[in-house]
């Protein structure tokens, strides 16, 4: 595996990554003067997932603020594949000035456990976090299985043949949906498709007995009665405004509610050896659209909840999510489908010895004001 002394990301997925499928959105407004020399040209953020879903609806959105405030030019396109392996690779390749972006999802911590690419994500990126997501289990509305308890009893009886669609093998979903089955107590079979979108629209065609992802990605079909809510992971209850209920996983499972609320993130990722004014000027224009009214109102409408952090902070949250993923990951690795570092291959301690081992000896944290 081919290593850049720099950032310690592979090279090898370059080339798949300018293979693979692309859709594209510009946005463009009039530029306004500012200090800064940086941007001089159009910005490209690369969506490590393909078109429709959470983190595609997140980015664009955050794209259409940031130009907006800025009055820069902001290109998005999707590269798909590897649990963001390909745009992982694809942006880790290009020249660290700060025009090639990463539009990525829960810090990018699945790509490292999983051998897809070779970094330190609180090390060689600076990350900044947007906002977080819920996971729902939805049905069709002629699904036998009316409730969760439905589904646990019906899995208990024949582990492994009730099928769940998630937003690809070892990607946030899939990771949710095994640490949701764990706690049930009950074995199902992961079926892993290119994104949110795929697999929400995998449950609506009948193509997998449950509909795994984001309530963000089932909300529209659960209000139009298309899909039926089974289960989320806040820690209570959602009513709607017509009175339907989008049940806690905790009402089933009340050993969950420790937990909750869990699910996904969403982050601009960023090579750290770009230039500090430039990382700087990211920051500012990051959280002036992540604070925008019209991504909060973005938000409210799809239950994302917001939840700005960049500098230290992101590092540190970045770094725990991994620790849990490594430790999941190795528990389940008959599910994941592939060969799983271990938290002593990566260098990482478990769940229960972060508080101590955080921060990491030789970390620094990213050049940048963490109150942006």
């Amino acid at each position: 595996m081919t290593k850049d002394a720099r950032t310690g990301l592979n090279r090898r997925a370059f080339v798949a990554g300018t293979a693979a499928g692309l859709g594209g959105l510009a946005i463009t407004i009039p530029r306004t003067a500012f200090a800064a020399d940086y941007p001089e040209r159009p910005i490209t953020l690369v969506v490590m997932y393909s078109a429709g879903g959470g983190t595609d609806t997140i980015m664009r959105k955050l794209a259409e603020e940031m130009a907006a405030a800025k009055g820069w030019t902001v290109n998005v396109v999707n590269k798909p594949g590897a649990v963001g392996g390909i745009a992982t690779n694809y942006v880790g390749a290009a020249r660290p000035d700060g025009y090639t972006i990463l539009g990525a999802a829960n810090y990018n911590r699945f790509v490292r456990v999983m051998g897809h690419a070779d970094f330190t994500p609180w090390e060689d990126w600076v990350t900044f976090k947007a906002a977080n997501a819920l996971a729902s289990w939805s049905v069709r509305p002629d699904s036998p299985f009316q409730s969760l308890d439905d589904v646990i009893a019906a899995a208990q009886a024949e582990p492994g043949k009730i099928t769940i669609s998630t937003s690809g093998t070892g990607g946030v979903w899939h990771e949710l949906a095994l640490i949701m089955a764990n706690l049930a107590g009950v074995e199902l079979k992961y079926v892993p498709y290119k994104g949110g979108k795929p697999a929400t629209l995998a449950g609506l065609q009948g193509e997998v007995d449950i509909a795994g992802g984001g309530l963000h990605e089932h909300i529209d079909l659960i209000r139009a009665g298309e899909l039926r809510n089974l289960c989320q992971t806040s820690p209570d209850d959602i009513v709607l405004d017509d009175g339907t209920v989008l049940p806690s996983i905790a009402t089933f499972i009340p050993e969950a509610r420790p937990l909750l609320p869990v699910g996904a993130t969403y982050n601009f990722i960023v090579r750290r050896d770009a230039p500090p004014e430039v990382l700087q000027e990211l920051a500012d224009a990051f959280v002036t659209a992540a604070s925008s009214p019209g991504f909060q109102d973005m938000l409210k409408q799809k239950f994302f909840q917001s939840d700005i952090k960049v500098g230290e902070a992101a590092d540190r949250e970045s770094a725990l999510m991994e620790t849990m993923t490594v430790d999941i990951f190795n528990k389940n690795k008959d599910q994941i489908g592939a060969d799983v570092k271990s938290a002593a291959e990566l260098g990482m301690p478990s769940p229960e010895e972060f508080e101590s081992w955080w921060p990491p000896q030789g970390y620094t944290p990213p050049p940048i004001k963490s109150q942006s």
